[in-house]
């Protein structure tokens, strides 16, 4: 007999839960059941047959695939819901139709290009560490910005939880008296990781936003707004991690 089971995680990134690294966390916090019990890392269900529930509410199937970007505002934090009354990014994509989940993170005072999507496997590939997709950051720090910390910032020197950065591109756009502009490529995800590398060379972040992710581009979006995905875009998306150049 052919055994339908799939690993649980996989199972709730299809049906638009949350990425498989998210859905892992919920299963580990206790939150997810199949068949009145609580799940374990591990388990395997039958789509067609098991009962999931999340936080107490039946998971369904996801119908059709949702792709948009969001221009987040600075101020929400980036998640679905929150337990101290935050303002969440849900709160701004409410009339999308279906129900996305963010792709990756923006702390809640860093604003700028954030996709969402009910695809888990799409956002698990985009947010998985071996992928290493491109994100480019517009960011301001006050004073001046040397060669030296340039050097040092792009360098891959700077440890973040024991383990130092990879190189990046980092590359300064506009200069004034009290400011400095700078543009930040990088390749990994890591917890706040352009604010912490700049805390590490005493610079000062006043403002940081994220223009670009795998050659998907913010532009002239406003602040709130989202919008659909283009075929282009989802195309140089769906080529992450292929060799052929989109």
């Amino acid at each position: 007999m052919k055994d339908n089971k799939i690993r649980l995680q996989k199972f709730l990134s299809e049906c638009g839960i949350a990425s498989r690294r998210k859905a892992e966390e919920l299963i580990l916090d206790g939150k997810v059941k199949v068949g009145g019990k609580t799940a374990t890392l591990g388990d395997k269900v039958d789509p067609k047959r098991d009962k999931v529930t999340v936080k107490g509410k039946r998971v369904v199937a996801v119908n059709e695939k949702v792709y948009i970007m969001l221009h987040k505002p600075r101020g929400f934090v980036t998640t679905m819901s929150d337990e101290y009354d935050r303002k969440c990014v849900n709160d701004l994509v409410k009339d999308v139709g279906a129900k996305v989940f963010p792709v990756g993170r923006l702390d809640k005072n860093s604003e700028g290009l954030l996709i969402m999507t009910n695809d888990g496997e799409l956002a698990n590939k985009l947010t998985h560490p071996s992928s290493h997709v491109n994100k480019t950051y517009r960011v301001t720090v006050a004073g001046d910005v040397d060669d030296k910390i340039i050097e040092k910032l792009s360098g891959g020197t700077i440890p973040l939880d024991g383990k130092p950065v990879l190189p990046c591109d980092v590359f300064v756009v506009d200069r004034k008296t009290d400011r400095t502009v700078l543009i930040f490529i990088i390749s990994e995800g890591r917890n706040r990781q352009i604010r912490r590398m700049c805390e590490a060379v005493n610079l000062s972040v006043l403002r940081l936003k994220r223009t670009e992710i795998a050659g998907v581009k913010l532009g002239m979006l406003p602040q709130g707004a989202w919008r659909p995905l283009n075929e282009r875009e989802m195309q140089r998306l769906n080529g992450i991690g292929k060799e052929a150049k989109l």
